[in-house]
């Protein structure tokens, strides 16, 4: 039994420091089998030169000019702009100078606000080496990273950057063999927290970091070809439009369709009626379907939208949290599974002493002593920073010396470093207050418990700390001044979450956000951290995303299922955001290395993280400035409160608009009737104008990840539409058939009402129950009253006068407007609640049976199911069995839908 367990640890150990290395091509290899010192020849650099191009990384930059320009498409601002057009052919400059001035406004905010974003490729080029030592022509010379080629042969020293993928010779400078392992830092572009050591025939790979040891490398891959490379092309294929933008493109193009065939239908009547007549000119007749469509068409909608959503940057700004991609601040309150990297994000990226495991009585204070005494000063090794640190935090003796080199009353005669043939560290040492002479061994677990004569229940530790991913060191020492050692125990070390991140994932999880883990590290040690942060353990292999016996439909499942990865690459963490996004859901990814640059760009919100690279930093649409992900969680509360503002003004908005165009297109055609083009206008303008303070209104801020819910918000906007509709005939028949006032005055009072009515509208749609549940802003407020009060102004003294077909109507009928449009929106609200309240997706799918719509009810059903099956007693025994099997476990139930 204990021969199985010391087998079972020192393939564990032989696990930690596996590593997949990359493929070379025949073809390349045969290049590669360069003369160490001799090098390559100039000839043969050109010519490679030639073939394989420079070891860079391709530019991609997006034109400015075309960038701003982008900001003018779109269905809505198409729209707009031939709006535009057809002012300036009519001559209706008022109408052109109002419509041009709300597009340059939406694009400057847009273009402005996103301007400071630095291309990720260009950061990514940035973290290369600027210059490499190479022997060329049997000479070691040093030239720029960008001329290295396949086969160059180039030197890796400590604290080098390795400027392409390379493959360790196992060779000294000079050309002496070199056991010794090269130590490199690759937890930028792999995640994996710890150094990795690498010996001769393993790659060393671009862009990371030699930490320890030096050696001769000959270079396999450059340029885009590299690990690095295959990053930067990933960020240079995601170039998807953005989930706001698809919801703006929905709203925008159910507006334009009605606004384009209503108006279309009242141009065609009214050629065809006022034919030969001066009413029946094109010209005139143009413009009047011109005023139509610019008081129909939601102009003022992406203005309010870009300037709400700018606004709430500065208020995450303020919370530490910057927003790079304006549109990801409503993103992020839509976001539903939030990925989050291991290394330097949930963890310190910083190795700790842990808990140890102690036998002979030996206490912690002992192990920590002894292991400082086997320590080789100023070594740059983390297992020895992170002994070095606890010891110094926590032993009295080393409080307050003043040499910080030796260990007061202890002397060390004698040192032997670590030896990779032995796996340990030795040290004879003298102690001054008893004149003893002892030694001390600290190594691999396996060769120090062998020193000590065995002990099972040290290899049963050992295999338990391995199993829980800590990373263990033996320490023992010699006792009776012989030379007999015994086990002092096992130091365990591991990088640990930092002190915020459980509650961070805690809230996020309160808030209906699922946060999975995707790390580089070992899948052990993902699971001992997801532990330690109260998140499940069912960690899967990132084999699990590649697994070619498994269909796109299962490996989607498990991914969903899943509390995270482990021992993954860029492209994995690429295809598990890609995988979720497929599944419907909006995903946030956080990440601080190059290695999770790809996948902060593919996802709808990316988050770099405090301490980023430069690469992750410029691929992100948000950045913390904060340590850890504790101000996520701000930054998710404050965008739902952004979102119910942007949800609130487009109901609105689009409640008006089919209001507008249900009561003018019909009293156009049945009554023959239209209002003065400049009264429209002023709706237009001054309306508008005033929602813009809906971007500091109070709100409610939803308990689960925000939706558009595009179906409820068209139809809520219906129902509200129609009873508008009916108030606005109500009012221009009692007006002109009951008390039977003159047209002018007709004009000012229904001016009136279509001003304030659907106005005073949005005091409702602000919040989702009744309006007096959450009073609004006084700003906000005073605001909405005071267009109204400015429009009462217009209607009573009939402003505009006569000539523009406008007369006073006078206080009496003014107050009655307003008054009556008061007390309505409240009846209005009742409607809203009952709508909310009554209206699902399952009622639509059922009211409206759409192919998608029964496939979608029937997909939901099944995986209501499979909730309702993990969430049982029996399913919870062996959940890690389950989510590998659950999609066939299903399959028969989703035939059956």
């Amino acid at each position: 039994m204990a021969t199985d367990e010391k087998k079972e640890a020192v393939q564990f150990e032989e696990q930690q420091h596996h590593e997949h290395e990359d493929e070379i091509a025949p073809e390349l290899e045969v290049l590669l089998h360069t003369e160490p010192l001799q090098g390559l020849s100039t000839a043969e650099v050109a010519d490679r030169q030639a073939k394989f191009g420079l070891n860079e990384l391709p530019e991609r930059k997006t034109n400015p000019f075309l960038k701003f320009f982008s900001y003018f498409t779109g269905p809505i601002s198409y729209l707009i702009e031939i709006a535009c057009i057809i002012a300036a052919i009519v001559g209706d400059w008022i109408d052109f100078g109002i419509i041009l001035a709300l597009l340059l406004i939406n694009a400057f905010i847009g273009y402005i606000e996103e301007a400071k974003a630095e291309s990720a490729l260009d950061a990514l080029r940035q973290t290369l080496a600027l210059k490499t030592r190479c022997f060329r022509n049997g000479e070691l010379t040093e030239i720029q990273v960008s001329e290295l080629v396949p086969g160059d042969v180039i030197v890796l020293r400590i604290g080098d950057i390795i400027p392409a993928d390379a493959r360790l010779l196992g060779l000294g400078v000079n050309g002496e063999d070199n056991d010794s392992d090269l130590m490199i830092d690759q937890s930028a572009l792999t995640g994996e927290s710890l150094p990795v050591a690498k010996h001769k025939g393993s790659t060393a790979y671009s862009s990371s970091i030699v930490k320890q040891g030096q050696q001769l490398a000959v270079v396999t891959k450059t340029g885009d070809k590299t690990f690095i490379g295959r990053a930067a092309n990933l960020i240079a294929i995601t170039t998807e439009e953005g989930h706001f933008q698809k919801i703006i493109a929905k709203i925008g193009n159910v507006l334009i369709f009605s606004t384009v065939v209503l108006v279309l239908i009242v141009l065609i009547y009214q050629l065809v009626k006022y034919k030969g007549t001066p009413k029946g000119n094109w010209k005139v007749v143009l413009e009047n379907c011109l005023v139509l469509t610019v008081a129909a068409i939601p102009v003022g909608l992406p203005t309010v939208m870009s300037v709400t959503m700018a606004l709430g940057a500065k208020q995450l700004a303020s919370k530490q949290v910057i927003v790079k991609r304006l549109t990801a601040v409503e993103e992020l309150a839509s976001v539903s599974v939030l990925c989050s990297d291991k290394t330097g994000t949930l963890t310190l990226n910083e190795l700790t002493f842990d808990e140890p495991w102690l036998t002979n009585n030996y206490t912690s204070d002992d192990i920590l002593l002894y292991s400082y005494l086997a320590a080789e000063p100023g070594a740059n090794d983390p297992i020895e920073s992170a002994v070095r640190r606890a010891a110094e935090s926590s032993l009295d003796v080393l409080q307050n010396r003043q040499d910080t080199m030796s260990v007061p009353g202890y002397k060390v005669i004698k040192f032997q470093p670590f030896d990779p043939v032995t796996k340990m560290t030795r040290a004879t040492i003298v102690n001054l207050n008893t004149n003893e002479t002892f030694s001390v061994a600290k190594g691999a677990p396996q060769v120090i418990t062998q020193l000590a004569g065995g002990d099972d229940d040290a290899v049963r530790a050992v295999n338990s700390l391995a199993r829980r991913g800590l990373r263990a060191l033996g320490v023992a020492k010699t006792i009776n001044n012989t030379d007999k050692f015994e086990l002092v125990g096992m130091i365990s070390l591991l990088d640990p979450p930092r002190p915020d991140s459980a509650e961070t994932i805690a809230n996020c999880n309160a808030l209906g956000v699922d946060v999975k883990m995707i790390t580089g590290d070992q899948q052990i040690i993902a699971k001992e951290v997801a532990a330690r942060l109260g998140m499940g353990r069912v960690i899967l292999d990132a084999n699990h995303l590649v697994d070619p016996t498994k269909s796109e439909e299962e490996v989607t499942e498990h991914c969903q299922r899943a509390d995270g990865f482990a021992q993954v690459i860029p492209e994995h963490k690429y295809r598990v955001v890609e995988l979720l996004q497929n599944k419907g859901l909006l995903v946030g990814m956080t990440g601080d290395g190059v290695n999770d640059a790809p996948a902060l760009k593919k996802a709808n919100v990316g988050i770099a993280v405090e301490g980023c690279t430069d690469a992750a930093r410029s691929a992100a649409d948000i950045v913390l400035l904060a340590p850890g992900l504790s101000t996520i969680t701000d930054g998710i509360m404050t965008s739902r409160a952004i979102f119910q503002r942007l949800r609130s003004y487009a109901l609105y908005r689009i409640t008006s608009t089919i209001h507008f165009l249900l009561f003018m297109f019909i009293v156009t055609l049945v009554e023959d009737w239209t209002m003065p083009a400049i009264l429209l206008i002023m709706i237009c303008v001054l309306n508008d104008a005033a929602t813009l303070v809906i971007s500091v209104d109070n709100t409610e801020i939803s308990e689960r990840p925000d939706k558009w819910r595009i179906g409820q918000l068209l139809t809520l906007s219906s129902i509200l539409a129609i009873f508008l509709a009916i108030l606005s005939f109500a009012h221009f028949y009692v007006a002109r058939d009951v008390f039977h006032v003159d047209d002018n005055v007709l004009h000012s009072i229904m001016y009136l009402h279509i001003s304030s009515a659907p106005h005073f509208v949005i005091f409702s749609t602000r919040v989702p129950g009744y309006f007096w549940k959450n009073i609004p802003h006084w700003i906000f407020t005073v605001c909405i009253l005071g267009t109204q009060v400015v429009a009462l102004f217009f209607s009573v003294y009939g402003v505009f006068g006569e000539a523009e077909g406008v007369a006073p109507c006078g206080y009496g009928w003014g107050f009655a407007v307003l008054g009556i449009s008061l007390v309505y929106f409240m009846f209005l609200d009742v409607v809203k609640v009952f709508v909310f309240r009554y209206w699902n997706f399952e009622l639509t799918a059922y009211l409206w049976p759409t192919k998608a719509r029964r496939a979608k009810l029937a997909a939901r059903k099944v995986e209501t199911a499979k909730q309702d099956y993990l969430d049982s007693a029996w399913g919870k025994v062996n959940r890690d069995v389950q989510v590998h099997n659950i999609a066939s476990a299903f399959k028969s139930l989703e035939n059956e839908h």
